[in-house]
């Protein structure tokens, strides 16, 4: 078997975690052994649990349809040279990426705005001061296509002719929230959109923090507008900081419970983003 179909049969592999299939993968490239699944298996430290259901579907028609499915649509593999490299050296990255739009973004300067999915005005306002800005100066944004802040700053960043890359936790076929199914649509069409989750995955609540981890890796920065002392956006703040990204905050009133996480992460060390040049420096661009 050719390692490309190797990855992607892996991928689609139902019954095993995120970092079993990493591992698989490790072990079969570095032995060149992609056709022994038993040794690889074996020599990967996976569970009984999950031996049995990669011996159990490795062969299954099921697996051969899932593969027939998503081979018709456009994706790369940790192989391939379009792969971004920043998420290649992360902490157990994907080995298949599903994607829709223009692949060339990922080599881009990127900037990851997360935030609450419960916008304040105050957050709007940051993102209206914010986006158009940045964008204007070639920078990417990346984010969740949630509700809130990470779908508002999508939504800027295409309305001021920016570019911008959805990482969402379902299939390319499907939309969660919703109601974003026409912007995640237009991020397909003018940016770009992309999934580890093949066709037809709904939205699983442990897809979102191992979604997170994209959008860290994927970026050079990692801003946070909003967000509660525990939230998502501190978990992808979180990872961002463990993978050697930088990390910056907007600050916001000590009472208000949407700036709790942020105020604390900028007491922790990261930036106060006081305006659109403190976003900018980061990248070393030109400050006017």
């Amino acid at each position: 078997m050719r390692p490309r179909d190797f990855l992607l049969r892996l991928a689609l592999c139902q019954g095993i975690g995120i970092v079993g299939k990493y591992r698989l993968w490790q072990n079969a490239s570095d032995t060149y052994q992609f056709d022994d699944l038993a040794k690889v298996a074996n020599q990967s430290g996976l569970s009984l649990k999950a031996q049995t259901a990669l011996f159990n579907n490795w062969t299954s028609p099921l697996l051969d349809q899932a593969v027939a499915l998503n081979k018709g649509q456009a994706f790369i593999t940790i192989l391939d040279d379009q792969y971004p490299q920043l998420l290649r050296e992360t902490y157990c990255p994907p080995i298949v990426l599903f994607y829709r739009g223009n692949l060339t973004l990922l080599s881009d300067p990127i900037l990851a705005v997360v935030g609450s999915r419960q916008m304040t005005t105050y957050g709007k306002a940051v993102l209206h001061g914010l986006i158009p800005t940045v964008v204007k100066h070639r920078l990417t944004i990346v984010s969740g296509l949630a509700r809130g802040i990470d779908s508002t700053a999508q939504e800027l960043a295409l309305t001021y002719g920016g570019r911008t890359i959805g990482v969402i936790g379902t299939g390319l076929d499907q939309a969660y929230p919703r109601e974003n199914q026409r912007l995640q649509a237009a991020v397909a069409h003018d940016g770009l959109l992309i999934s580890e989750y093949p066709l037809g995955t709904p939205p699983l609540a442990w897809h979102f923090p191992e979604r997170n981890r994209l959008i860290a890796g994927l970026c050079q920065t990692c801003l946070v507008v909003e967000g509660k002392k525990k939230s998502g956006s501190l978990i992808t703040s979180n990872i961002a900081l463990q993978e050697n990204r930088n990390v910056c905050a907007v600050p916001g009133r000590i009472d208000a419970p949407l700036s709790v996480g942020c105020n604390e992460l900028i007491a922790a060390g990261a930036k106060p983003v006081l305006s659109a040049n403190d976003l900018l420096s980061e990248f070393q661009f030109p400050l006017k």
